[in-house]
């Protein structure tokens, strides 16, 4: 189940205004350990991306939701902390 529009726009607000240090965490521990500020900048049932910058280097990053896709903004919430809480513990894991 793909998420609504206004979903999408819901996570990415709320990301980018209240936990832009999970997205500095996720970033580095999935390939980016200097990235210097990240933004997530889509959402869907299968993943999060972000815009990572590292220095004056830009970067688009995909990771997947550890646990498979989900269905709702609870879903995402749930992957969203599950990979922020891996990454400031150092296990990331890969990008997909």
């Amino acid at each position: 189940m793909a998420l609504s529009a206004e979903d999408v726009d819901t996570v990415l607000e709320h990301m980018d205004a209240d936990h832009r240090e999970a997205s500095l965490a996720i970033v580095r521990a999935h390939g980016y350990p200097a990235a210097t500020s990240a933004e997530m900048t889509g959402v869907d049932e299968h993943g999060g991306t972000w815009h990572v910058t590292v220095g004056t280097t830009e970067a688009s990053l995909r990771v997947t939701w550890p646990d498979g896709p989900v269905a709702d903004l609870d879903g995402v919430r749930r992957a969203v902390v599950r990979l922020s809480r891996a990454s400031s513990t150092g296990r990331g894991g890969p990008a997909g």
